[in-house]
């Protein structure tokens, strides 16, 4: 029998939140899909949003290239720009487009012969995240230095946000506005708004939105509802059935003691397929449609749940880690940390697509 864990992909899903965002924003979007698209497959993802898409956003060149020799087309955007020539010059050749967010990258494009042009960049600005990005002083010698190049075509101007997903507070608005103090002279296109600025900063939808996590359905601001639909099912099913007398304790560090006889379900499920093993007794996971919770410590392979009020569940019953019943949010929050690092963690359990 083959191991029942796996992550259900609802491509229907992935078009529809990309649709949703970009019809908030209101003009073109680049459909994040760095980091194995957020662990739901970045070249099956690639094709579900093929023609759909303006275009598609990766962190280094070696996923853009990945994409390219799938037969991916159209714009894509490497977030992190190149890292030596060779890779200039291979992103030339095939169209890929380039943040530069750094002197030795735009070093690069004008020591390096390339065709006239063939490069697309957007120039990266430091808007108050004080990660990567040009300092707001260099930004107008840094875009005549790029348009002086003959092999570059087109600039696109870009900042990022580092609290947009927390509308009270005002710190998006101060990086929208020093973003437009320092370019407002400045030709070219506009990227501002990740997944929070479409959803939270109508100021900062401009040319270009770069839709991440919303894509994936899991809401940066969860208290709302913005129409998204869970991309991933992460399930698997119950595989053994015991009890637990009162003061026995369960699995690895005894973290968790019944004060009661207890049934339990031992699931098919652990860190190492990505479930979080933070994950305290008491997260919720759903079993044949129903909740219940997790108890004792989520070990490598496995996870125990409570049935104790469920005695029509055992053996061979469906379980959601999260997906359309289980906010992987709420996971995330309970495990201490955020829905993204939790799909990009899913690993060794097989992919499953539905809605080609």
């Amino acid at each position: 029998m083959t191991r029942p864990a796996q992550a259900l992909i609802d491509l229907n899903a992935l078009r529809h939140n990309y649709l949703v965002a970009r019809d908030l924003h209101g003009g073109r979007a680049l459909a994040v899909i760095k980091a194995n698209a957020y662990g739901h497959g970045a070249v099956r993802c690639a094709q579900a949003l093929q023609g759909i898409a303006d275009g598609f956003a990766v962190a280094f060149a070696a996923e853009a290239f990945e994409l390219r020799a799938a037969g991916i087309k159209g714009p894509i955007l490497i977030l992190e720009g190149c890292f030596d020539s060779q890779e200039l010059i291979e992103c030339a050749r095939l169209g890929i487009w380039m943040a530069v967010h750094q002197e030795s990258q735009l070093v690069a494009i004008e020591q390096t012969s390339l065709p006239a042009g063939s490069i697309h960049a957007w120039l990266k600005i430091d808007s108050g995240m004080n990660r990567a990005g040009f300092e707001l002083y260099e930004v107008t010698a840094m875009h005549a230095r790029l348009t002086a190049c003959i092999s570059v075509m087109d600039i696109t101007l870009m900042t990022h946000f580092a609290q947009s997903d927390e509308p009270e507070t005002h710190a998006t608005q101060k990086q929208i506005d020093v973003f437009d103090a320092a370019t407002g002279h400045l030709p070219g296109a506009r990227s501002l708004s990740n997944s929070g600025g479409i959803l939270a900063w109508p100021l900062s939808r401009r040319d270009w939105a770069r839709v991440g996590i919303m894509l994936y359905g899991a809401d940066p601001m969860p208290v709302q509802s913005h129409d998204l639909i869970p991309v991933m099912s992460l399930q698997s099913q119950v595989f053994a059935v015991k009890m637990l007398d009162p003061g026995e304790s369960l699995g690895y560090g005894a973290t968790f003691t019944a004060n009661v006889r207890m049934r339990i379900g031992l699931i098919a499920m652990g860190y190492a397929d990505g479930y979080p093993r933070c994950a305290p007794t008491g997260t919720p996971i759903a079993v044949d449609g129903v909740v219940t919770r997790t108890i004792g410590r989520v070990s490598m392979d496995m996870l125990t749940i409570d049935l104790t009020d469920f005695p029509q569940i055992g053996v061979g019953s469906k379980v959601e880690c999260w997906g359309q019943q289980i906010d992987v949010n709420m996971v995330a929050k309970l495990a201490g940390t955020i829905s993204y690092e939790l799909l990009c963690n899913v690993k060794r359990v097989q992919r499953v697509y539905v809605g080609d």
